[in-house]
């Protein structure tokens, strides 16, 4: 895939902004390098998007929510049905399932118009026409972004999977082996935690999307959190000790799934139980790397037979609050979980590597408001049938994720890096 580079000039007024803007972008355009125009069409699911989509809708977002709300005309108007995602407020939106029959624009169409939306954001920057509102919706396309960037990754991966051939999306991505590490546990105890993030933006001006806030204050009972995720090895043993055979594990409605589906390993895995389908192509399964690739039923069915169980997002955030943001992140290049660990001692791989499914709701927080406007669809009209998520993961860039972060699927997931740590009650 070719495109040319994304050029915002830098200026002593938005040099920050512009600087971000320029690498957030370019990145996106460096992922999806290796897919050939084809790769790039391709949705093999309906939950997911194809490469070429992504790209335009992202795109899409920054001309709808700064470039026009800043009285700039629409560059394609007909093109907003086709590249709006879900945002009712803005007007109608082409199916999500079906995505990949956008044959036209082609993908150079859709590469010259992210060079043009660049070039004009770029230029407003420059001039320092973008009044504060207008920066603070660039400033939430930005992390809007770097969400799509890990899923450009995932459905990619899921479309090359699908493909009989089974190609590697790149075949040179490193692949250092996994070194093993005793579990254990790490106690805890009773708390009145303050968990989330202050309202953004505010007086505080790190980011957190608005399903993170207002802070509030929970009560945690005494619990304790396993030292590391679960591993491939570990969730092996359950896989040959008939964990997919045994519906006393599992949730009724994974229960269901399992046998509707015919699920009798994590997503990617080869019959063998030995190799496993990775971003590099076909790879033997690393035994001491996390588990991926896990919906939330297969994750709480493991917990269950593990005599523990998932942890609650509060306890989550409360004991990953002061540790470093040191994980396994897209940035490092490896795009699969494992190697090296990057901070020994304590709890470890809390960030990067594997989203860790918890037992929490995705349900908004005591006070929780939206964003005005139509970005408020952004995040809150799904907060039902959704499971949260934590941590972050091998496909995440590491600046776009926090303790706070909530990501959130629905349980039967599978084609995100979902993993899972253990929980459980004191001894």
């Amino acid at each position: 895939m070719s495109a040319a580079a994304t050029t915002v000039p830098a200026t002593p007024g938005n040099a920050g902004l512009a600087s971000d803007y320029r690498r957030i972008r370019q990145r996106t355009l460096d992922l999806a390098a290796p897919l050939s125009a084809e790769d790039a069409m391709v949705q093999s699911m309906p939950a997911a998007s194809p490469a070429k989509w992504h790209l335009a809708h992202t795109t899409w977002f920054f001309e709808r929510f700064v470039l026009r709300e800043a009285g700039e005309a629409a560059m394609h108007p007909d093109w907003d049905r086709l590249f709006n995602s879900y945002y009712h407020g803005l007007g109608g939106f082409h199916p999500r399932q079906q995505r990949g029959l956008l044959s036209r624009p082609s993908l150079q169409q859709v590469l010259d118009y992210r060079a043009a939306v660049d070039e004009r954001i770029g230029e407003a920057l420059d001039r320092g026409a973008l009044e504060a509102e207008a920066c603070q919706r660039l400033v939430l396309g930005l992390h809007h972004e770097q969400q799509h960037q890990e899923l450009l990754l995932t459905d990619a991966k899921h479309a090359l999977w699908s493909n009989p051939l089974q190609p590697a999306y790149d075949p040179g991505l490193a692949c250092g082996p996994t070194p093993a590490a005793g579990q254990g546990w790490h106690a805890f105890g009773e708390a009145l935690a303050t968990v989330g993030a202050a309202p953004w933006p505010g007086e505080d001006e790190a980011f957190a999307y608005d399903n993170e806030s207002p802070p509030h204050r929970v009560f945690l009972a005494p619990y304790r959190l396993a030292r590391r995720p679960v591993s491939n090895a570990e969730y092996r043993d359950f896989i040959r000790d008939g964990g997919y055979r045994c519906p006393q594990l599992w949730l009724s409605d994974g229960w269901d799934r399992v046998q509707a589906e015919e699920w009798s390993r994590p997503l990617y895995w080869a019959p063998g139980l030995e190799a496993e389908f990775t971003l590099a192509g076909t790879r033997a399964l690393d035994p001491h790397a996390p588990v991926v690739h896990l919906s939330a039923y297969e994750a709480d069915a493991f917990a269950r037979w593990a005599g523990a169980r998932l942890p609650t997002e509060f306890e989550w955030e409360h004991a990953a609050r002061e540790l470093p943001l040191d994980g396994n992140f897209a940035d490092q290049g490896r795009l699969h979980p494992g190697g090296p660990v990057p901070r020994e001692g304590g709890l470890e791989r809390m960030f990067g590597d594997a989203w860790e499914w918890t037992s929490s709701s995705y349900a908004a927080y005591p006070g929780f408001r939206t964003l005005p406007g139509a970005a408020g669809e952004y995040n809150g009209k799904f907060m039902s049938g959704q499971l949260v998520l934590r941590g972050g993961s091998c496909a995440t860039p590491r600046r776009h994720v926090r303790a706070s972060y909530r990501n959130f699927f629905p349980p039967w997931t599978r084609w995100q890096f979902g993993g899972l740590r253990l929980a459980a009650d004191p001894a």
